[in-house]
């Protein structure tokens, strides 16, 4: 039985504000080249799952059996998740040229992170 190929998510990590900075046009440029550059990535049947994420969102906690609950958008944050890219490659190697050749790298940072089950 041959090994199933491993998984990475490539994560998209921008400045807050960054998106908003853009016209319209430079926007939806950008948009194409995230799509293009997708389509690319099913076509060599890498691709697992992509989805851009909207900036705000609740982040939760619970401690003593309490939740806490915090809204977005997270003024302390310095960064955000702006989407990501869930890919099957071979190797960390060819995750990283993935990233590499994301168009995203060009405004954002690329972190490449290996998935695996929560035991090891």
């Amino acid at each position: 039985m041959m090994a199933a190929m491993p998984s990475y998510l490539l994560l998209i990590v921008e400045e807050p504000g960054q998106r908003a900075s853009r016209t319209e046009a430079e926007g939806q440029a950008v948009f194409g080249r995230m799509v293009a550059w997708s389509q690319a990535l099913q076509q060599r049947g890498v691709l697992r799952a992509v989805e851009s994420l909207q900036s705000g969102g609740t982040r939760v906690q619970v401690r003593g059996g309490e939740a806490r609950l915090l809204d977005g958008p997270f003024a302390e944050a310095k960064e955000l998740v702006g989407g990501f890219f869930l890919v099957d490659v071979p190797d960390e190697a060819a995750a990283v040229a993935l990233a590499r050749d994301c168009p995203a790298a060009a405004w954002a940072t690329i972190e490449v992170r290996a998935t695996g089950p929560c035991y090891t």
